[in-house]
C-alpha cells in the first residue's frame, strides 16, 4: 500500500522532515512489555520511517504545556506491516513507545491505516506517558472514496486549529472522528466546535457498543427456545434499534 497520498495530504514543510529509520530493536526496548510483544514487532513489520517532527520553529505554532500533558513536538512516522501483522496491537505498542503525540500511518495489505492518539503524564510513574485512547480510520489512498477524498483534503497543516501543538493535534484526531462517523452516516464533515467534537466522538463510540450488543442480542434470541423469554430479547433489541437510529440522525 502505498501511503505517499496521505503524507502529500498533510502537505508537510521541508523544515519538518527528518525521514530517519526507526530501528525495530529501539521499538522493542521502548514500547514491548512482554515477550509475545517482542515477537510481534520483529515478525509483524517490516520497516518504519520517522517522516516529519512538527515542532514550533518549522511549523509556527507554539508548544502546548499544563499539568496533564506537555506537546513540544507532533511526530509523523510511517510503519510497512507484514501480511502477518496483528494490526491493532502493533498499532497500540507503537503509540504507548513514541513519547511525542504521534500521527502514525500503517501500510497493511491492501489499506493504509491512520491512527493518532492524545498523550498525558501518568498519575503513577513520574516522567512517563499515557495514551488516553486511540482513533483510527483505514483508507484507501490510491483509490480513496468521496468520503476518504474530503478526508484526506482536510489533512492540510494550514487547515488545522493554529494555536497550539495542542489544539493542531486536537484537529488531527477530530478529523479522524469525523470520517469515523462518515463511515454510518456517508457523509464527511469535520466539527466545528468542541461541543460538536465531543458529540461526535460520543455518538460514534455509543453507535459501536450498541451495534455489539444488537449482534449479540440476535443471537441470543435465535437460540432461546422459550417464548416469553425470545419476546423479551426481540422488545430490548427493538429499543437498540431505536437508540442507533437516533445516534444516527445526531451524527
Amino acid at each position: 500500500m502505498n501511503v505517499a497520498p496521505i503524507i502529500s495530504a498533510l502537505a508537510l514543510p521541508i523544515e519538518a522532515l527528518v525521514e530517519q529509520r526507526v530501528p525495530k530493536k529501539l521499538l522493542m526496548e521502548q514500547g514491548a512489555p512482554t515477550s509475545a510483544d517482542k515477537r510481534q514487532i520483529q515478525d509483524g513489520i517490516e520497516e518504519m520511517m520517522w517522516v516529519a517532527a512538527l515542532k514550533p520553529n518549522n511549523v509556527g505554532v507554539p508548544a502546548f504545556r499544563d499539568s496533564v500533558r506537555e506537546y513540544l513536538e507532533i511526530a509523523i512516522i510511517t510503519v510497512v506491516l507484514r501480511a502477518n501483522a496483528k494490526l491493532p496491537r502493533l498499532i497500540e505498542l507503537i503509540h504507548r513507545a513514541i513519547p511525542y503525540p504521534l500521527v502514525l500511518i500503517a501500510a497493511h495489505g491492501e489499506t493504509a491505516n491512520l491512527s493518532v492518539a492524545h498523550k498525558r503524564w501518568s498519575q503513577g510513574e513520574a516522567g512517563k506517558v499515557v495514551i488516553e485512547g486511540i482513533r483510527q480510520a483505514a483508507l484507501s489512498p490510491d483509490a480513496p472514496s468521496t468520503d476518504e477524498a474530503a478526508f484526506l483534503a482536510s489533512l492540510d497543516l494550514s487547515h488545522l486549529p493554529a494555536g497550539d501543538l495542542f489544539t493542531m493535534y486536537e484537529g488531527l484526531l477530530t478529523r479522524v472522528v469525523a470520517l469515523e462517523a462518515a463511515r454510518i452516516t456517508g457523509s464527511f464533515v469535520p466539527p466545528d466546535s468542541g461541543d460538536r467534537s465531543i458529540t461526535l466522538r460520543e455518538g460514534v463510540d455509543r453507535h459501536a457498543q450498541l451495534k455489539r450488543e444488537l449482534a449479540f442480542l440476535r443471537t441470543r434470541a435465535q437460540k432461546e427456545k422459550q417464548l416469553n423469554r425470545r419476546v423479551e430479547l426481540n422488545l430490548e433489541i427493538q429499543r437498540l434499534q431505536t437508540e442507533l437510529a437516533a445516534i444516527h440522525e445526531a451524527l
